[in-house]
């Protein structure tokens, strides 16, 4: 790999993760399909308290996810806990790019990088993303995303 790993200061958000006994696969590793499950745990962990206390959210409006990749850095093997960072890195208009770090103590097994877009889900299209949706991200990241 040759692109730099993200460090463990970079992420204000923190989530962990138990491997189950159905992870693992015929290599005797954690299969590599668990890892977008492990960035979609962080992910609804970290906007969580945008939709906890909004009904309208997940209904008339929110975020819907438009890509996801992945690097595997390292095996993981059953049973582990998994920590997983994540954060934002860049806000644009309506979209939004994200990271998640993803560690075995303090070995990473995985890096991904996404991009949400909060979305009207009445109307069926992407939204400008809220001042107040940006306030709540800029106020968590230990690292400030860059903005359009």
């Amino acid at each position: 790999m040759s692109r730099t790993l993200p460090t463990r200061d970079a992420f204000g958000f923190w989530h962990a993760i138990s491997t189950r006994w159905s992870d693992h696969d015929r290599l005797d590793h954690v299969n590599n399909a668990r890892y977008f499950s492990f960035d979609e745990d962080a992910r609804l962990g970290y906007f969580q308290d945008l939709w906890r206390d909004d009904p309208q959210f997940w209904k008339q409006y929110g975020f819907i996810l438009a890509r996801l990749g992945c690097d595997f850095v390292s095996q993981l093997r059953h049973p582990a806990t998994v920590d997983v960072g994540f954060r934002v890195t860049r806000l644009g208009g309506a979209s939004m790019e994200t990271e998640s770090l993803m560690l075995d103590g303090d070995t990473v097994v995985a890096v991904t990088q996404g991009v949400i877009v909060w979305f009207d889900y009445a109307e069926q299209k992407p939204m400008p993303i809220p001042e107040s949706v940006r306030a709540s991200i800029r106020a968590r990241e230990p690292v400030a995303p860059t903005e359009k």
